[in-house]
């Protein structure tokens, strides 16, 4: 009789490192992408999660892994595994990134306002995304991660604002930002029917606080700019008095020059 064959056995050279790749609620994620690494980076193993986020991955032996997921939409996550002789049990937990949407417009007549720059910075205030508004007004940006963050609007011939702004756990943050119109006074000082060069022009609100100063130029002329509505008074002087030490020898022509400046300038 010939002799019976010999049964095929098995048997797994690694250690199954298996779990759940779970989100906000614990609700699975499926298509997750699950990596294993050893510590020295050489990756030992690469699957992808099921529709229920559950995943199983063979580590080549005992020792300490790092095993990776990622998934679109949420933070990648990194975590460190021991394995030893026994399967390991490790589920993942995967944080949602969210996105953010919204429309700058003008305050005065509600149009959107084109090429605004727009930036998004954390509560440390490092700036997570920025761009410009399209020709509808609006910007967009995606995979921030929920929680408080700072908006930042400039545009010119607009007041820049800053504003916090909450992102929800989950799908899309819609705000709508609005720009007031920077005002702007314009004017000449003059001395004797003359325009007076470098003369200190200061811009004083209703509370007696310095808004603003400025010099003249040649043509006397001064300009502020971005400046909300509201009363002002407005002040312009010359150089202020300067008195120095001069001390006049009976010897001939005594050269004394004298130069005026504003204080601080």
């Amino acid at each position: 009789m010939p002799a019976p064959a010999a049964a095929t056995v098995r048997s797994s050279v690694g250690v199954p490192v298996s779990g759940h790749a779970i989100g906000a609620e614990s609700a699975p994620v499926p298509r997750a992408v699950i990596t294993l690494i050893s510590l020295g980076g050489r990756q030992v193993g690469h699957v992808v999660t099921h529709s229920d986020g559950s995943y199983t991955v063979d580590a080549p032996g005992a020792g300490s892994y790092v095993l990776i997921a990622s998934a679109e939409g949420y933070q990648p996550q990194a975590s460190t595994v021991v394995v030893g002789g026994e399967p390991v049990s490790y589920d993942i937990l995967l944080s949602g990134t969210s996105g953010l949407v919204g429309t700058v417009t003008s305050a005065d007549h509600g149009k959107p306002v084109v090429g605004a720059m727009v930036v998004a910075a954390d509560v440390r205030g490092d700036v997570l995304a920025a761009g410009p508004t399209d020709a509808d007004g609006t910007f967009g940006f995606t995979e921030l991660l929920p929680g408080q963050l700072t908006l930042a609007v400039t545009a010119t011939g607009y007041r820049p604002i800053a504003l916090p702004v909450e992102i929800s756990a989950q799908g899309v943050t819609r705000t709508e930002l609005e720009l007031s119109p920077g005002l702007h006074v314009r004017g000449m000082v003059q001395a004797a029917g003359r325009p007076l060069n470098d003369a200190r022009v200061t811009l004083i609100d209703t509370a007696g606080n310095v808004v603003v100063s400025s010099t003249t130029g040649e043509d006397g002329g001064y300009a502020f700019t971005d400046l909300n509505g509201g009363e002002y008074t407005v002040t312009a002087a010359g150089y202020p008095p300067k008195a120095t030490h001069l001390t006049v020898h009976g010897s001939g022509v005594e050269s004394h020059d004298i130069e005026l400046s504003h204080p601080g300038g």
